[in-house]
């Protein structure tokens, strides 16, 4: 399935879960009210995230005088794209990796560990820029924040159905159904949040692609990050857990499974390696 379209149909099985849920408790006012309490928690997250999340991680911002050769590589696959000069921070952690963030390309920032710079050369970490631009291509970071309200909310109505309970037909309360919504709801939005990560991953990887027309140097670069992350330990990442889906790889532990994980931030890097390559065939590239 195209990722675009899968992506429409997980947002649409997300409302459509969140209807159901808030429907079996407080019916509109009960949607309503959850919705409002998710999104005001939100709200915050979307504007200053950037900030947060740089901040959290101590990133130093870079320009031209103090780290040309990246500060060129992204200035010029933005202008490739077609996007706004975004940010670029380097982050003093030697574990490989990357991620941007930013609420709009016109408010965007990328940043790169010095284990991702030192590692790679030039074409594959051309790859990793371009990875990390599409997502502010595709505007992720908002889809992320979307999808992160819709879960708030209906994990906030699965706690008042535990705590108030899920009335039936004849109005009594049903404590059977209230106990499972309140257990198997989050765990539901949290599987339906995380596809959506994995699919965005992979849309991301397309558009890198395309963007450098040269799907190998990223296929590259990340099966040397999983083989180097592995026995490295990103503290940062370790203390911020939720953070984890930003990186172009799990910063928490390696994917080294065959098939992508309900429960996974990203997918496999197996699995991106191969729609790499198969990418790479398409363009008829050796």
């Amino acid at each position: 399935m195209n990722n675009s379209i899968k992506t429409f149909v997980l947002l649409a099985a997300f409302v459509a879960l969140f209807m159901l849920i808030g429907g079996l408790i407080g019916g509109v006012k009960g949607m309503l009210f959850a919705g409002l309490f998710a999104g005001v928690m939100n709200f915050f997250a979307y504007w200053y995230s950037d900030k947060m999340v740089l901040s959290m991680y101590n990133a130093q911002e870079v320009g031209p005088h103090n780290a040309a050769d990246l500060y060129v590589l992204v200035q010029n696959l933005a202008a490739r794209a077609n996007l706004p000069m975004p940010r670029v921070y380097v982050i003093n952690q030697p574990q490989p990796n990357a991620f941007a963030t930013g609420r709009n390309p016109q408010n965007a920032a990328v940043a790169f560990t010095v284990g991702i710079i030192s590692l790679l050369d030039e074409k594959e970490l051309e790859g990793v820029i371009a990875h990390e631009l599409s997502h502010i291509l595709h505007r992720d970071i908002l889809l992320s924040t979307v999808s992160a309200t819709i879960a708030g909310a209906i994990s906030a109505l699965a706690g008042v159905a535990m705590w108030f309970g899920v009335r039936d037909s004849d109005g009594r309360r049903n404590w059977v159904a209230s106990i499972l919504i309140g257990i198997f709801a989050p765990m539901a939005a949290s599987v339906i949040q995380l596809a959506i990560s994995r699919s965005r991953e992979y849309m991301a990887d397309a558009s890198a692609a395309q963007l450098t027309y040269n799907p190998l140097a990223l296929a590259s670069a990340l099966t040397k990050i999983e083989n180097n992350a592995r026995g490295i330990v990103f503290t940062t990442a370790e203390e911020h857990p939720a953070t984890a889906q930003m990186m172009i790889i799990n910063p928490l532990h390696s994917n080294s499974n065959n098939a992508d994980n309900l429960f996974s931030t990203h997918p496999t890097t197996a699995n991106r390696i191969s729609r790499l390559q198969d990418i790479s065939r398409q363009m008829n590239l050796k």
